[in-house]
């Protein structure tokens, strides 16, 4: 059997009257529901990749970017016309050649081709004028479907005008409604938070698999250029290379004399300084003082230190008998010639970076970051200041935390406290202009009070960590925003943010600044018997010798804990006493 010739029409206008944009609450009724995305990806982009397998589409509707080059663009007129209006635009687009025409919506964000595919295998094996799809609760998708080219164009033709005609003026008598799974449609914020609720993955993820997740998902900051004593907290973005030759010139690795020739040498009255440059010519059987770092001048052969020369009564000058024939002279370029790789890409700029930029002559240098972080402790219950009415908590990781944040390489800006409100919880998430990471304290648990996760759901983030098994900090998730910006979700207890925080905000660090991930610290505890467990854990621990010794009881609704000890570390699940944990150490420590 031939198979059939078909194109698409991809409906993307409309006015989306029933979708208050839950991104933008105060804006006009009119919106643009073909953009707004599901899982990162714009409704329209899912209809047009659903019909790839068509041999022409034209989407209909506003001209938008981002749509492939081979997918015409058009628009219904009036603009705003209505569905059949727009089936008109689309048609008049296509040629006559096509056997069916695929018609979809651009508001169904589980489309896929193979539902498409299903369709048109249904009305190629019957004489039917059209097939539409029926969703999981029953309803009848009419902007779902497949026409025979010879139909629609028929309907259509019938009709006076086709501006604001309902679909139902056009529907065929003869044809067809099938089940299709995952053909549900976006009209309301509510369906759009399910849709985005939907496709976040739910699984429980290994540490190492969590982190990796992490430094390979998160997109790296934009690079810059910046001075070079502006780079403290940065980290390289492309390799430090020098300017100029180390030494820029021959140079007195010592005190010394520097000759010409050999031996006896004739002492000359002037000195060679460190900085100077006017020192003439030396010729054979001559000699000058110079010191060290001093360039060495025109003529000189090598140099001899002060403790390998002996002067003679004649005012001449030899090497001591017993000194090693050795040339205490630093060449041009010893240690390295302009054009040298000196420091890889990924390499965080710290303070001997920094020195050996400028002995290489580089001032300005090309760095991501520094990562900037705003810190958010939620919690109707949490007060920074003043008496605690009954029921009420004191703040206690405010102030603390940008410190451990700090050592993993994320600068806190500010520190606020927050109500668990969705609206406060959409304002923060929003206002990410001068940060490029948000740390949320609490709020990750799933709980009645926790708006966090479904916040990160309506402003269609996407979650990179749902999940970690760990304890504590299970619930801890790392997501990104559709601007780029990172959300870290700590547990509310504070050990459990603390040891959180320790462990993936480095991960995050890694992958906002493409840091070379360093090989992790690993130990042997001296007590594991006693720490045993069936899920991983983050304890304290203190040096023991050549071992650690973990905290055998822990409780995680304070820093009681981290007095006086030296790390954290991740504890596999039963752990044996020769098997490596994971070392984090602690500030200052």
């Amino acid at each position: 059997m031939t198979q059939p010739v078909c194109d698409a029409i991809v409906l993307a206008g409309g006015r989306g009257s029933r979708m208050s944009d839950p991104e933008h609450p105060t804006a006009p009724q009119e919106i643009d529901k073909p953009a707004m995305t599901v899982g990162g990806r714009r409704m329209v982009d899912i209809a047009v990749d659903a019909v790839s397998i068509c041999r022409r589409t034209v989407v209909v509707g506003p001209t938008r970017t981002g749509v492939p080059e081979h997918v015409v663009q058009t628009r219904e007129s009036p603009a705003g016309g209505g569905p059949v209006a727009a089936l008109a635009a689309g048609l008049r687009s296509l040629d006559d050649t096509a056997d069916l025409v695929v018609v979809v919506a651009s508001d169904l964000p589980f489309l896929d081709a193979a539902a498409v595919e299903s369709l048109i295998g249904s009305i190629s094996h019957s004489q039917t004028d059209a097939v539409f799809a029926r969703d999981g609760a029953g309803r009848t998708q009419f902007l779902l479907g497949v026409w025979r080219r010879s139909a629609l164009r028929s309907v259509l033709a019938q009709l006076d005008s086709v501006e604001g005609a309902p679909m139902r003026t056009i529907l065929p008598a003869d044809h067809l409604v099938i089940a299709v799974s995952g053909v549900e449609d976006c009209d309301t914020p509510a369906d759009l938070l399910a849709a985005r609720l939907a496709v976040r993955p739910s699984e429980t993820l290994e540490v190492s698999d969590a982190l990796e997740r992490i430094r390979s998902r998160l997109a790296a900051l934009p690079i810059r250029r910046i001075p070079l004593p502006d780079s403290t907290g940065t980290v390289l973005a492309e390799p430090l290379v020098s300017q100029t030759a180390l030494p820029a010139v021959d140079i007195s690795a010592m005190d010394g004399y520097a000759v010409c020739g050999t031996e006896p040498w004739t002492l000359r009255s002037d000195i060679a300084y460190a900085g100077s440059s006017d020192i003439a010519r030396l010729t054979e059987g001559t000699a000058v003082r110079i010191a060290t770092g001093a360039a060495l001048p025109p003529g000189a052969t090598s140099v001899v230190r002060d403790e390998y020369m002996t002067r003679e009564s004649d005012g001449s000058a030899r090497r001591m008998p017993t000194a090693p024939q050795s040339d205490d002279t630093r060449r041009r370029g010893e240690d390295w010639l302009p054009g040298t790789e000196l420091v890889a890409a990924g390499t965080p700029i710290d303070a001997a970076v920094r020195s050996l930029a400028a002995s290489a002559e580089v001032f300005e240098v090309a760095v991501r970051g520094p990562v900037r972080g705003r810190v958010v402790v939620s919690g109707n219950e949490i007060r920074s200041t003043g008496p605690l009415a009954p029921g009420e908590t004191r703040d206690v990781l405010g102030s603390v935390l940008p410190e451990y944040l700090a050592h993993c390489g994320i600068a806190v800006v500010d520190v606020t406290l927050l109500d668990d409100s969705a609206t406060g919880f959409r304002d923060v998430l929003t206002r990410t202009q001068d940060v490029d990471v948000i740390i949320v304290v609490g709020a990750t648990g799933g709980g009645a009070a926790d708006q966090l996760r479904a916040t990160l759901a309506g402003l269609d983030a996407e979650t990179v960590v749902g999940r970690m098994r760990m304890r504590p900090g299970g619930s801890q998730i790392t997501a990104a925003l559709p601007d780029g910006t990172v959300v870290l979700g700590l547990p509310g207890n504070p050990l459990a943010a603390v040891g959180t925080a320790m462990l993936t905000a480095p991960a995050i660090v890694d992958a906002l600044t493409g840091r070379t991930v360093r090989p992790s610290r690993i130990g042997l505890l001296s007590n594991a018997a006693e720490v045993g467990s069936s899920t991983p854990r983050i304890v304290p621990v203190t040096a023991d010798g050549t071992r650690w010794r973990a905290d055998s009881q822990v409780r995680t609704a304070h820093l009681a804990h981290l007095v006086g000890r030296d790390a954290l570390a991740v504890i596999p699940a039963e752990v044996s006493a020769d098997e490596p944990v994971t070392i984090l150490p602690l500030p200052h420590r």
